[in-house]
């Protein structure tokens, strides 16, 4: 699943709003997590779920302009692909609203 969205931003602003959103989330949801792992190469967000038997992985890219998501999906999850494509631009919009 790849995702690209305007963040209307600085990079360093993206990155804080992301980081702060994931922390929010790992609160919210990390219960459900048997193993979060995440960290940031640079500009790049690479994150690695595992939670309730299904794993997820992928990165978050922060450009100029806007911010790239890709991740695979467990196969469990594949057929809500679009809902949760649908909740992620809804977030992301509600974050970097301009």
């Amino acid at each position: 699943m790849r995702i690209a969205l305007p963040h209307n931003t600085t990079r360093e602003e993206a990155k804080r709003k992301i980081e702060q959103r994931l922390s929010n989330l790992e609160q919210q949801y990390g219960h459900y997590a048997t193993d979060i792992d995440k960290n940031w190469e640079g500009d790049r967000l690479n994150f690695n779920v595992k939670a309730k038997g299904m794993t997820g992985s992928g990165f978050v890219e922060v450009t100029d302009s806007e911010i790239i998501l890709d991740g695979k999906l467990p196969l469990m999850a594949r057929p809500f692909e679009s809902r949760i494509k649908s909740t992620i631009e809804r977030e992301a919009e509600s974050m970097f609203r301009a």
